[in-house]
C-alpha cells in the first residue's frame, strides 16, 4: 500500500502552527478528504479528523454497528490522533447520536429507534422522558426509574402502552448524569446512612459512604456529592460534604432552594476582584464612548427613580414634559454594559445566574452589591451613567420618533410608589409639600401616562386584574402575615414607560436588522384554545378571533364579564389558555400586551437579556456588531434560568406558608376553590392567601368525576360538584413541612354551598 506523505502550515486567528508529517494509506486520506467538512475542519487542523456527520455517514453506508478498532482502521487513525477520535466518538454517544451497544460496538442511534430526552421524575416513583423532538412524553415505571435520577438525559426505547394509554419507555442508555450534588435530609436507620433529596422528583435512597463524609446528625439537612450513579443494579452513592443545619433554622427554606435548583451563590475570586477595581463613581474617561460617540449630558434634567418601599437597585429613571400637543418621554437606565464586558468575569457570572432572584428576605443578585447597589444603581444625587431612551409621543400615547443615546445623569430624587401615589392624588398634601420642586414633574409623568393608556385600550392589550402578596415578617424572622400588595397609579405609571422603552428597543434593533433578544409570547396553541372555548360555550360565552385570535379579543371578552359574578373564573381560564412567555432571536410579537416586537431593555442590573439587548444597541450607535455566540442558545439559557429562579421562589414561599399555617391547624377557614384536580380541589384561604388541598376522599361517600372542560368534580349520586373559583368553608387538617403540602378537610356548612354550586353549573 502506497503511502502518501503530507505536510500543511496551519494557521488560525490566535495561533499559527506547523503541522507534523503525518503519513496516511492512499485509501484512508481519500476517505477523509471525502469528508463534506474536511476543508472547513482544515483551516483548523493539519489532518483533520472525520467529522461527526461524516462519522455517521459511514455507518450508515455500511449498515451495520461498527467496533471502534475498525473504524480506527478504516480512516487510518494515527497514535497521536486516537485520543481526540476517542474524544469525538463519546461526545457523540453523550449526545445521543451514537449508541455503544453490549459488545462495544458503535451504533446509529436512530437505526435503534431509540429516543433521546430528558428523565422528569414524579414523588410517586414513576417517571416521564420527555423527547428532545417534541413527540409525546413516554412513562418510565418505578422499576426503570431506579436507574436514573430526575433531570438525566437518556436514550429510551418505546416498548409499547401502560394501561392509560400512554407511550411506555424503558431506558436503554443514561447520556449524561445531571445530577453530582444533591441536598436532602440524612436519615439512619439500622445503622445504615443515606439520604432523602428536597426534590422529591429524586425519589431513590442516595446511600452514604462513610469515607471522607463530614459528621452530621440524623434528621440534618446535608449536602451529599455523587461518588457513583444509580443502575439497575445498586443505588446511588454519595458523601456528605456540607451541612446545613436542622430543617427548622432560620433561613433553611433558602439555602436548600439555592442547592435543589442548582443556583449560583456565590461569585467566583475573580468576579469579586473586578467588582473591587470597578470604580465607584464616573470618570473623565467614561464620557467617551467610541470614536465619535460621546455621552450626552443630563446631569440637570430632573429625573427620578420610582421603585418599591424596599428596592435597592434602581435601574430606571423617568422624566416627561409637554411638547406641543404631545409629550416627550425620557427613559434612563443603568449603563451595565459600560462597566460588565463580554467574557470578562462578571459576565460569565451574569450569564450563569442569567436573572436576579428576589426571596423574601434575602436576594440572590445577578451582579456583586458594589454594582447592583452602587455604581449601576440610579441613586439620588450622583452621577451615573446609563443608556437613554428619549421619545417624542403624540396626543393619541403613540411614540411618533425616538433616539437611544448614552448619557450621564443625576437622579434628583428616589420616590417610592406609595408616595407618588399619595402626591398624585393629594398635590397638597403633605407628602408634596415634602417634594414641592418636583410635584409638577410627577404631574407631568401621570398626564403622559393617561395619555398612553388611549394607545394601551386601542392596541388592544389584555389587563388582567391578579393579586400579589407579600409576606411580614416580625423580629423573630417568622411570617406575622401574608398581604396583598395594592397596585396604584405609579406602579402602573412606570410600567407604561418601560412597555414604550422596551418596544422603541425592540424596533431599533429590527430596523437595524443587528441580532439580539426578544421577549416572545405567542398565542394560545391550538389545544389550550379548544379547551378555553369548550369552558366558554358552556357558560354562553364566545371568543372572537377564530383560529387565531388576538389580544384584543381577550380584551373584548374581558370587558364582557367584568360585571359578572364569576369573572374571576373567567379571568383565571383566559390566563391558563396562553403560553410562557420566553427569550429568543425570532422577533415574533408579544401577544399579552399586542406588540408585533418586543424586548426587554429595561432592568440589566437584574436581567442578563437587558444587558445583550444593551451591548446590541450601542454596537449600531458605534456602527459595529455584537455577537455574542448563538442567540438562540442564549435565549434559550436566559428562559431556562427564569424558570429555574420562579421554581425556587415559589419553593421558599410554599415552605413560609407551612411554617405559618403549622399554629393554625384546628381553624375553620373561608376561601376559594382555585384549581381542581383528578384528586381533589385547591382552595386558597380568604385573608390569608394561603393554598391548601381538600383530597377527593375528603368531600363526601361518593365516586367523584373530573370534567377537566368544566373544571368541576361532580359526584356520581348525590350530584354535588365543587368547581374552580367556588365558595368553600374548610378546617385546617394537617400541615407537612417537610413535602411542603398543606391539608384541608370539608367543614360542614361547605356542603350547602357545593349543592348551590352544581346548580350554577352546566352540565
Amino acid at each position: 500500500m502506497r503511502i502518501i506523505e503530507r505536510q500543511n502550515a496551519v494557521s488560525n486567528t490566535k495561533t499559527k502552527k506547523t503541522a507534523k508529517t503525518i503519513k496516511l494509506p492512499r485509501a484512508a486520506l481519500k476517505l477523509r478528504q471525502a469528508d463534506p467538512f474536511y476543508e472547513q475542519e482544515l483551516a483548523t487542523y493539519a489532518q483533520p479528523l472525520p467529522s461527526r456527520s461524516y462519522i455517521l455517514q459511514i455507518l450508515a453506508e455500511k449498515g451495520m454497528p461498527m467496533l471502534p478498532e475498525d473504524l480506527v482502521a478504516l480512516f487510518a487513525i494515527q497514535p497521536d490522533e486516537s485520543e481526540f477520535f476517542s474524544r469525538r466518538i463519546n461526545a457523540m454517544a453523550r449526545e445521543g447520536e451514537v449508541v455503544i451497544n453490549r459488545k462495544g460496538a458503535i451504533c446509529i442511534a436512530e437505526k435503534l429507534d431509540l429516543i433521546k430526552g430528558r428523565v422528569q421524575g414524579h414523588p410517586d416513583g414513576f417517571g416521564f422522558v420527555v423527547p428532545d423532538d417534541g413527540t409525546p412524553d413516554l412513562f418510565i415505571g418505578p422499576r426503570e426509574m431506579q436507574k436514573v435520577l430526575h433531570r438525566d438525559r437518556v436514550m429510551v426505547r418505546e416498548v409499547g402502552t401502560d394501561r392509560r394509554g400512554r407511550r411506555e419507555g424503558k431506558v436503554v442508555e443514561v447520556l449524561e448524569h445531571m445530577n453530582s450534588r444533591i441536598v436532602g435530609r440524612l436519615h439512619v436507620e439500622k445503622g445504615v446512612s443515606f439520604v432523602l433529596a428536597e426534590d422529591r422528583r429524586i425519589g431513590q435512597e442516595i446511600m452514604v459512604s462513610p469515607e471522607g463524609s463530614l459528621d452530621a446528625e440524623t434528621g440534618q439537612i446535608v449536602t451529599v456529592e455523587l461518588i457513583s450513579q444509580p443502575n439497575k443494579y445498586a443505588k446511588a452513592i454519595g458523601r456528605i460534604v456540607e451541612v446545613l443545619g436542622n430543617y427548622a433554622d432560620s433561613g433553611m427554606e433558602i439555602e436548600i432552594a439555592l442547592r435543589k435548583h442548582d443556583l449560583p451563590y456565590e461569585f467566583s475570586d475573580a468576579a469579586e476582584a473586578q467588582a473591587r477595581k470597578t470604580a465607584k463613581k464616573v470618570l473623565k474617561k467614561d464620557w467617551k464612548i467610541a470614536e465619535g460617540l460621546q455621552r450626552e449630558d443630563l446631569r440637570d434634567m430632573p429625573l427620578v427613580t420610582i421603585d418599591g418601599e424596599t428596592a435597592r437597585d434602581f435601574d430606571d429613571a423617568v422624566y416627561a414634559e409637554k411638547a406641543g400637543k404631545g409629550w416627550r418621554l425620557v427613559v434612563a437606565i443603568a449603563d451595565v454594559s459600560h462597566y460588565v464586558r463580554p467574557n470578562d468575569a462578571l459576565d460569565a457570572a451574569s450569564y450563569d445566574r442569567g436573572n436576579s432572584v428576589y426571596f423574601p428576605r434575602r436576594v440572590i443578585p445577578m451582579l456583586p452589591e458594589a454594582l447592583s447597589n452602587g455604581i449601576c444603581s440610579l441613586n439620588p444625587d450622583v452621577e451615573r451613567c446609563c443608556m437613554v431612551c428619549d421619545m417624542q409621543i403624540n396626543a393619541k400615547g403613540v411614540v411618533k420618533h425616538y433616539r437611544f443615546y448614552p448619557a450621564v445623569m443625576l437622579s434628583k430624587a428616589r420616590f417610592t410608589y406609595t408616595e407618588v401615589a399619595e402626591i398624585l392624588k393629594k398635590p397638597k398634601g403633605k407628602a408634596a409639600k415634602a417634594r414641592k420642586g418636583l410635584v409638577t414633574h410627577l404631574q407631568d409623568l401621570h398626564g403622559l401616562y393617561q395619555t398612553m393608556l388611549k394607545a394601551r385600550c386601542v392596541r388592544g392589550a389584555i389587563d388582567f386584574e391578579t393579586t400579589e402578596t407579600q409576606m411580614v415578617f416580625n423580629e423573630a424572622g417568622k411570617i406575622e402575615r401574608i398581604e396583598p400588595v395594592q397596585r396604584n397609579e405609579a406602579h402602573r405609571l412606570i410600567e407604561e414607560c418601560m412597555l414604550a422603552a422596551n418596544v422603541c428597543a425592540a424596533n431599533f434593533l429590527g430596523e437595524h436588522k443587528h441580532a439580539s433578544l426578544y421577549r416572545v409570547h405567542e398565542g394560545p396553541t391550538e389545544r389550550k384554545l379548544e379547551s378555553l372555548r369548550r369552558f366558554l360555550g358552556g357558560h354562553g360565552l364566545s371568543l372572537g378571533g377564530g383560529d387565531e385570535p388576538q389580544a384584543s379579543d381577550y380584551a373584548t371578552l374581558m370587558g364582557l364579564v367584568k360585571q359578572r359574578p364569576d369573572v374571576s373564573l373567567m379571568q383565571t381560564m383566559l390566563l391558563r389558555s396562553m403560553q410562557q412567555a420566553v427569550y429568543t432571536p425570532e422577533q415574533q410579537g408579544h401577544f399579552g400586551l399586542a406588540y408585533e416586537a418586543y424586548t426587554h431593555f429595561t432592568s440589566p442590573i437584574r436581567r442578563y437579556p437587558d444587558l445583550l439587548v444593551h451591548r446590541s444597541i450601542k454596537a449600531v450607535l458605534k456602527g459595529d456588531t455584537y455577537k455574542p455566540g448563538n442567540w438562540a442558545e442564549i435565549g434559550a439559557h436566559c428562559s431556562s434560568t427564569e424558570r429555574r429562579a420562579d421554581e425556587a421562589t415559589r419553593d421558599v414561599q410554599n415552605w413560609l406558608k407551612c411554617y405559618f399555617m403549622r399554629d393554625r391547624i384546628g381553624e375553620v377557614c373561608d376561601g376559594v376553590i382555585s384549581a381542581v384536580t383528578s384528586f381533589g380541589v385547591f382552595v386558597l384561604l380568604d385573608g390569608l392567601f394561603v393554598e391548601g388541598l381538600v383530597h377527593i376522599s375528603e368531600l363526601g361517600s361518593d365516586y367523584f368525576h373530573c370534567d377537566d372542560a368544566k373544571h368541576v368534580l361532580r359526584g356520581e349520586h348525590s350530584g354535588k360538584s365543587f368547581g374552580l373559583t367556588d365558595r368553600i368553608t374548610i378546617k385546617v387538617a394537617r400541615v407537612d413541612l417537610e413535602a411542603g403540602k398543606i391539608d384541608f378537610v370539608l367543614h360542614d356548612k361547605s356542603v350547602a354551598g357545593s349543592k348551590r354550586a352544581a346548580k350554577a353549573l352546566p352540565t
